[in-house]
């Protein structure tokens, strides 16, 4: 009798592990809520990190990290430098670049109407752009149409969608027809860029043809940005020769750079942020591990008559510990789920509003709550071994 009286099924633990719990809602809550927090932590962080990483994965194979910019920067004697204006097509005639247009920066201010005071700019821009411009950064006309031969040559703009934004200039109204202000003059709105994910400041710009920009504001436009698209093999070479073609006479006072690296560069400063944050979540599980413990020791504590109640009904040393170390794993793992799901639906919504593919953090959630049974057992130990070596005569009596 005295060994079947020793076992006890792995149900009849959980069972009566539950009801300790549920006895005590308020505080089994609290308890679990540093275990969630953690979890929470650590499944969001890594979840919206992976989610983002595959963004950007996804739009450098789209637009290609192929790109290359082409600036002026400072001469020997530290003044500022410029293009010449036969530089695009010396670099569109290299043979390592599939495609070149530049954007010439133009003094004028854009307006929504006329009534707008002049200094009121809204911090938008305004650039002559040649016509192969969208081809070269992978820009798309999210409504209207791109410059052309005769829209080049006449007032018309295509803003960039910042711009647009700013400018309180939406799609319905483009298609109206609408027109904005600038220097002086009206042009129609021929269509509006999405965001130009390698180009940002596109973003920003209202940009003209550069016939008009010629015959509004003179000849004197020099590039003051070319974007060039490589060959996708041969992206080393091609930056390498682009400052000496561009400038042949001073190749020093070029820059030249692939934005395509930004975007990596802001990646690994995404990854430091979440080694912080994950450090944060982690100290979160410790504190819900020694908040489990001290809610353990005090159930022991609390629940001396009942331990000496079970004691005397036969149950072993051994069932009266396996009962309060399943409660401390109970209670660690309902802190685990909580946390797992709450970071799945923060990963989730988070990555919806941004447009993002959801990555659901899988290996974290079994790291997590592998995490969480393990804290539970070895939080639960002490607890578990206090309340075995509990002599029933001396439970009763202190009851």
């Amino acid at each position: 009798m005295s060994g079947a009286r020793t076992r006890m099924a792995w149900t009849d633990r959980l069972r009566i592990g539950a009801l300790g719990l549920s006895s005590r809602p308020a505080r089994t809550a609290l308890s679990a809520l540093g275990i969630a927090i953690g979890i929470t932590a650590l499944v969001g962080v890594l979840g919206l990190s992976e989610s983002s990483r595959a963004d950007l994965n996804r739009q450098l194979d789209a637009l290609g990290t192929n790109l290359l910019t082409v600036e002026p920067g400072q001469d020997f004697m530290g003044d500022d430098a410029s293009l010449p204006d036969e530089s695009v097509a010396m670099v569109g005639r290299m043979t390592t670049i599939r495609s070149a247009a530049a954007v010439r920066a133009v003094d004028a201010t854009v307006r929504r109407t006329d009534r707008v005071p002049e200094a009121q700019t809204s911090g938008i821009a305004t650039a002559a752009a040649d016509l192969g411009l969208p081809e070269a950064v992978a820009a798309r006309v999210r409504s209207g149409r791109w410059l052309d031969e005769a829209t080049s040559e006449v007032p018309g703009v295509v803003l960039g969608a910042t711009a647009a934004r700013r400018l309180a200039i939406d799609d319905t109204a483009v298609a109206r027809g609408v027109r904005v202000f600038i220097d002086g003059r009206w042009f129609a709105v021929v269509g509006v860029l999405d965001p130009v994910v390698l180009a940002p400041e596109l973003d920003e710009t209202a940009l003209v043809g550069v016939g008009v920009a010629e015959a509004l504001w003179g000849d004197d436009l020099p590039p003051t940005r070319i974007y060039a698209r490589a060959a996708p093999d041969r992206v080393g070479d091609a930056r390498d020769l682009l400052a000496r073609t561009a400038n042949p006479a001073d190749a020093s006072g070029v820059t030249v750079s692939r934005p395509s690296d930004a975007l990596e560069a802001q990646a690994a400063a995404d990854e430091s942020l979440t080694t912080l944050t994950l450090g944060l979540g982690t100290v979160a599980l410790l504190v819900g591990a020694v908040g489990i413990a001290n809610t353990m020791v005090i159930s022991v504590l609390e629940r001396r008559r009942e331990i000496g109640v079970r004691r005397a009904l036969g149950a072993t040393r051994v069932q009266i510990g396996s009962q309060f170390l399943t409660e401390s794993v109970l209670l660690s793992l309902i802190g685990g789920l909580t946390g797992a799901l709450l970071g799945v639906l923060g990963t989730v919504g988070y990555a919806q509003s941004q447009g993002w593919g959801v990555v659901v953090p899988w290996t974290p959630i079994g790291l997590g709550l592998s995490a969480a049974c393990l804290i539970g057992t070895v939080v639960g130990l002490y607890p578990a071994a206090r309340a075995a070596s509990v002599p029933p005569t001396e439970a009763l009596r202190s009851a």
